[in-house]
């Protein structure tokens, strides 16, 4: 993966095939798919079963399963190997109450003996590398991450991505790298240790690298609609200067780019779902005036070509003199 790998978190509804090839040709150091269910992989519901493809050219890929029980984790990953991804990840992070709620993702932070037993198991069933992605502990009367990385690590595991909040937090507050780099310098611990929590720039991204030494930096929410923040952080770790064909015309072409590999890839009604949800949240329609009413109508937008009408107006009305704004 090279020298401070950053990674691309995986991420529901987000990290669908078409981002995750966008953000590998920006530079990132390896991809995730949408996690997976693995009591829904177990039972071969098809929507599951699909995002299991993957393709050569987004490796190194890695597949994501979350579960709450021995069996269905193992029997999913077996699944999942035959997918041929590069890496199986366990998710004991995911915060969601449909998720934690039920015991899995960082539900699993709860019963820790159970969660160890789903670790080596699957460890002992794959021949696939098996990694963890995990957070600091439930809440912050238990920030178990320094005791737990270790116990893992017994369990066989590859590599540790430690989410720097409790799930308590959610997504709130500030990540605590302190206790990430805790467990990095640990001199028991030997498998990389890759960060994640907060790094929505290039800078933070060296900070992370520099201040606490992890061995990689995993971006998750900072890349929606924003692919090319791959290759503005590898420029700046690499001390290259910043790309400035990297213009506003430049990173909507992107964006309509996401949208045709989606529909191409997926079809056309849900690889719309998939590309709105980046084009919403996409930070260079920040300081566009008046771009409220646009927005909405992304998210109306129900075919390819209405959607591709509405980028080109944008396009227009950004050109026009009157435009006022800067593009992040």
């Amino acid at each position: 993966m090279g020298k401070q790998p950053v990674l691309l978190a995986p991420m529901e509804d987000v990290t669908d095939i078409g981002f995750r090839h966008l953000c590998k040709r920006y530079g990132a150091s390896m991809v995730y798919t949408e996690f997976v269910s693995a009591e829904a992989l177990v039972r071969s519901i098809k929507s599951t079963v699909n995002k299991l493809t993957i393709s050569d050219e987004e490796r190194p890929v890695g597949i994501q399963i979350y579960g709450r029980d021995v069996e269905s984790m193992v029997e999913a990953a077996k699944i999942v190997e035959q997918a041929r991804p590069d890496v199986i990840d366990l998710n004991f992070g995911c915060p969601v109450k449909k998720v934690a709620g039920k015991g899995a993702g960082a539900g699993m932070l709860r019963n820790i003996p159970l969660l160890l037993d789903i670790t080596r198991e699957v460890v002992k069933a794959v021949k696939v590398p098996v990694t963890v992605k995990t957070r600091l502990g439930w809440d912050k009367t238990d920030l178990i991450i320094t005791d737990l990385a270790e116990r893992l690590q017994d369990c066989g595991i590859q590599a540790l991505t430690i989410h720097g909040r409790t799930r308590s937090q959610m997504y709130t507050g500030e990540a605590d790298w302190t206790l990430i780099g805790e467990v990095k310098n640990n001199p028991r611990i030997h498998i990389p240790i890759i960060g994640n929590g907060d790094i929505t720039s290039p800078e933070e991204a060296k900070m992370a690298f520099d201040r606490y030494g992890v061995d990689g930096v995993m971006v998750g929410r900072a890349t929606f609609g924003r692919p090319w923040i791959f290759k503005e952080i590898r420029d700046f770790l690499d001390g290259r200067p910043a790309d400035e064909t990297m213009d506003f015309n430049w990173k909507l072409d992107v964006l309509k780019e996401q949208l045709r590999i989606n529909v191409e890839r997926i079809d056309e009604y849900r690889g719309i779902l998939h590309t709105r949800r980046h084009l919403a949240a996409s930070p260079i329609f920040k300081g566009i005036p008046n771009f409220r009413q646009t927005r909405i109508s992304f998210l109306r937008a129900t075919t390819c070509d209405e959607l591709l009408g509405i980028l080109e107006k944008v396009r227009v009305d950004f050109s026009s003199p009157n435009t006022l704004g800067t593009v992040p």
